[in-house]
């Protein structure tokens, strides 16, 4: 009997009591998230729906197989959550499901611009081959229609749900179905996607799906619909716009020269920069973002660049007149950067041992960080309470 107790009183304790460790960590993270500028492109806050779908039941049911064709019984609520998953994907990008089932890749990770998917599909049609578009950076700003879609002129389609779409960290791949071609007889040659996709992914790459997570890409997928997320996706771009904007007047160049999308990459060679320090130091004042090589750069372990992001910012309700003052705390940071770097070379392990001795250059950290933190926390965090 007391073993029943014991397990059914782990069962229903709250993590703050049952592993105060590991919860005070994550307090830790919540705290560096409410405090902090994320500035990683790759990077959002989902919502509440979201995080309640990934810790439902959901979670409990393993479900090997596709909707009607499991391997283990039980699964009549997963198979509706996942078809209603899969007609939620469709709706939102205005896809028809009879027709949305040798490859050349178009994808956006680091490039600030649209891609011209007309050229690229008249690329593979004089070379007879698929064209596949991952647009996992860009799908939100596509289902906001804030930028072109790849679909009319695409093969396959994928993308994560968690960054512009604002859902949990997942993807969806989308093939088209039914006529590929006429041959000059007549004669149709029609796609073969649907299978060889499905079963590359089960039983090739995937066993037992995880089901409250494709019932948060289910809920996510119904709040890219409310006109709340497409207003939300043009500030992503006007935030975008006006953050570029602000660092090429202070003299920061900026690869394509601006930015269509939600980042702006930015070479910092005429700041003499290495994209490394450039990475540790705004993390230092609270900034998240990523070192990212630029053109003409051979190697991506020492790039001369850093990507920063809008989505997470825009999510947390910042507009232009915000972005101006992001764009003073950045600039402060590489100044830093810059000073540091003058004096203790390219290397960041030299950087690192240099900062660490120099009081003026910690103090001026410190107190940089305290003026982001004190900004940042002006702004909510979009998610659970506690977690």
């Amino acid at each position: 009997m007391s073993v029943t107790n014991y397990s059914q009183n782990a069962l229903s304790q709250n993590l703050w009591d049952s592993d105060p460790e590991l919860y005070n960590i994550i307090k830790k993270e919540k705290l560096r998230q409410k405090q902090g500028l994320e500035m990683i492109a790759s990077e959002n806050f989902t919502s509440v729906p979201v995080l309640q779908c990934l810790s439902s039941c959901l979670h409990n049911k393993y479900s090997e197989g596709l909707p009607g064709q499991r391997y283990y019984g039980g699964n009549k609520y997963i198979d509706e959550v996942e078809i209603l998953c899969q007609k939620r994907a469709l709706e939102l990008f205005d896809l028809d499901s009879e027709k949305w089932a040798k490859m050349i890749i178009a994808g956006i990770s680091c490039y600030s611009r649209c891609l011209d998917y007309k050229k690229f599909r008249q690329i593979c049609d004089d070379n007879d081959c698929y064209l596949f578009s991952d647009m996992a950076h860009v799908s939100g700003l596509v289902a906001a229609k804030a930028i072109p879609s790849p679909f009319e002129f695409s093969d396959v389609v994928s993308t994560t749900t968690h960054k512009t779409l604002r859902g949990p960290r997942a993807g969806i791949i989308f093939y088209r179905k039914g006529v590929k071609s006429v041959k000059k007889n007549g004669e149709k040659v029609m796609y073969d996607l649907e299978q060889k996709i499905n079963q590359a992914v089960f039983p090739g790459l995937q066993g037992g799906p995880h089901n409250n997570t494709i019932g948060a890409i289910a809920t996510a997928l119904k709040l890219a619909t409310l006109p709340e997320f497409v207003n939300n996706q043009h500030q992503v771009i006007t935030n975008a716009k006006h953050l570029c904007s602000l660092m090429q007047k202070l003299g920061y160049k900026i690869v394509t020269d601006g930015t269509d999308v939600h980042l702006v990459l930015v070479d910092l060679r005429n700041k003499e920069i290495t994209g490394a320090i450039a990475e540790f130091v705004l993390e230092e004042i609270n900034i998240a973002c990523n070192k990212n090589t630029v053109p003409g750069d051979v190697s991506a372990l020492n790039p001369s660049g850093i990507r920063l992001g809008t989505p997470a910012l825009t999510t947390r309700g910042m507009k232009e007149k915000d972005m101006e003052k992001v764009v003073d705390f950045i600039h402060k940071g590489l100044e830093i950067a810059k000073k540091g770097q003058k004096i203790s070379g390219p290397k960041l392990i030299d950087f690192k041992k240099f900062i660490a001795s120099d009081a003026l250059i910690m103090k001026e950290i410190e107190n940089l960080k305290f003026e982001v933190a004190q900004f940042a926390n002006d702004f909510p965090l979009p998610g659970l309470e506690n977690l």
